[in-house]
């Protein structure tokens, strides 16, 4: 078995590490042949969003949800040991690292797995060129690179991360308008002290972008522009409760009792949470169907003052939708899925909170009036040397405007799309309708975000640990 990776990311040290950690006859089944990983970026095993960056571009989950062995919550925070020290937000309790440092650790423990399938009899060796085209070739697979050259593979795994942040209003291009605003210490750099700026967006990346001008002194004014005007919710503090209810050992004893699971089913094991605790679901749905209404200021003055609050709810979901999250996603009817995907903006902000570290900058940036939140964008445009912003309550212009959309899950990177337009024209694998890639072959896997029918937490590392961990488990037993 000759196993060809494509892309050098966390989806591929998730792998490596998984086929690296298999014992016993699974190793064996898997042991035969080579491994080559196709990586043009000089940030092997980080991938685009843990290279060198900033100070102030922190990972955004405790360490218990960043490890990328799948079911070993404790592998991530191990390595982390007393480099976390001096990374405590304090709100939280817990260490939050610069996503460098991150990468770091997923550096060593893809280096530490290449290394473990060497002394298993298995090489790994780096390609460093982007592969263009993945075709069938007689019983075999053909993966051909930019530089014209062809490798040979019986099975291939591609793990191309994310796709590119989307340009809504046809900004590219333009005299101070950012696409993609990461590595940040490139684009701010670019950003005069005094300047006004516009992000587009109220994500987490646009939290991002506004926490690393506060952490280099930008006097100019800030302004997010959101068509929702919803800021993501903010981490509270874990109290060390495990859950009872919403586990993935209930989630599959429903499977396995009843055939299927649905989003009611799921929805019971939430209620019989809350029940324990003493809490009502209807209290918490009404709170995540006001983010839409809400004043953004007054919600995250709420949810900051809520950091601590004694009650289950919401940490019961910020833990089990990247615990469970994954596992319970593939098991769920499409119409469930198409229901969730229409919410993705309240559930991405459920998902996904901001740190309280950063929720607190942002608060007091908006206290003092210096950053503000513009809700239901209708138009960006250059004119005369700025850009002029239509929205909901009136204009307003800025100098600089950095693009901090998020791209949609299972979306295609642009460096991808030769790749892709290879796999679906040799029918190595089909598109799924509502984004990503269906393997067609059974010599073909996917990993991370380009999962087609994958969920919006597809690319958390728990989501790129389990898709990984269930490619292991295929090559194992290869068709």
């Amino acid at each position: 078995m000759d196993i060809a990776i494509v892309g050098g990311g966390a989806a591929a040290v998730g792998l490596l590490h998984a086929l690296a950690t298999m014992e016993g006859e699974a190793a064996i089944a898997a042991g035969a042949g080579t491994i080559t990983v196709f990586e043009p970026s000089p940030q092997l095993w980080r991938g685009r969003p843990y290279g060198p960056d900033l100070d102030s571009v922190l990972v955004n989950a405790p360490p218990a949800l960043m490890s990328i062995r799948h079911g070993d919550f404790s592998h991530y925070a191990a390595w982390l040991g007393e480099r976390g020290a001096d990374h405590i937000d304090e709100r939280l309790g817990q260490p939050l690292v610069p996503r460098a440092l991150f990468g770091e650790y997923l550096e060593h423990t893809g280096e530490k797995a290449v290394a473990a399938l060497g002394e298993q009899g298995r090489p790994v060796r780096v390609v460093a060129a982007r592969v263009s085209e993945v075709v069938r070739s007689g019983a075999g697979i053909v993966v051909r690179t930019d530089d014209a050259q062809e490798h040979r593979a019986t099975h291939v795994a591609l793990g191309v991360g994310g796709g590119t942040p989307p340009d809504l209003y046809g900004l590219a291009g333009g005299r101070g308008f950012t696409a993609d605003p990461y590595p940040l210490a490139g684009t701010l750099d670019n950003v005069p002290a005094e300047t006004d700026v516009a992000v587009i967006g109220s994500g987490l990346t646009a939290v991002d972008v506004v926490v690393s001008l506060a952490a280099r002194g930008h006097a100019g004014r800030i302004t997010l522009l959101s068509r929702s005007g919803v800021l993501p919710h903010v981490w509270q503090r874990q109290d060390g409760r495990s859950p009872r209810h919403v586990t993935a050992e209930r989630v599959a004893e429903l499977h396995r009792t009843r055939g299927n699971v649905t989003l009611d089913d799921l929805i019971g094991l939430l209620r019989a949470e809350l029940a324990d605790a003493g809490e009502d679901f209807e209290e918490l749905t009404a709170e995540l169907r006001a983010a839409k209404t809400d004043n953004p200021l007054q919600r995250l003055r709420r949810q900051i003052a809520a950091i601590d609050d004694p009650r289950v709810g919401r940490r019961v979901l910020q833990q089990t939708v990247h615990s469970v999250g994954p596992y319970a996603w593939r098991l769920l009817p499409e119409s469930d899925r198409a229901w969730l995907r229409r919410r993705l903006r309240t559930a991405a902000s459920v998902a996904s909170p901001m740190i309280p570290r950063n929720a607190s900058i942002l608060m007091r940036l908006l206290d003092s009036g210096q950053l503000t939140v513009a809700p239901a964008i209708r138009a960006i445009e250059p004119v005369n040397g700025r850009y002029r912003v239509r929205h909901g309550h009136g204009e307003l212009t800025a100098e600089i405007v950095v693009n901090a959309v998020n791209p949609p899950p299972q979306a295609i990177p642009a460096a991808a799309r030769d790749l892709v337009q290879s796999v679906l024209g040799t029918g190595l694998a089909t598109l799924h309708p509502a984004g990503g890639l269906i393997p067609a072959d059974p010599r073909v896997h996917v990993v991370g975000d380009l999962t087609g029918g994958g969920s919006f937490i597809t690319s958390s590392i728990p989501g790129v640990a389990a898709q990984a961990s269930r490619v292991a488990e295929a090559l194992r037993s290869p068709s």
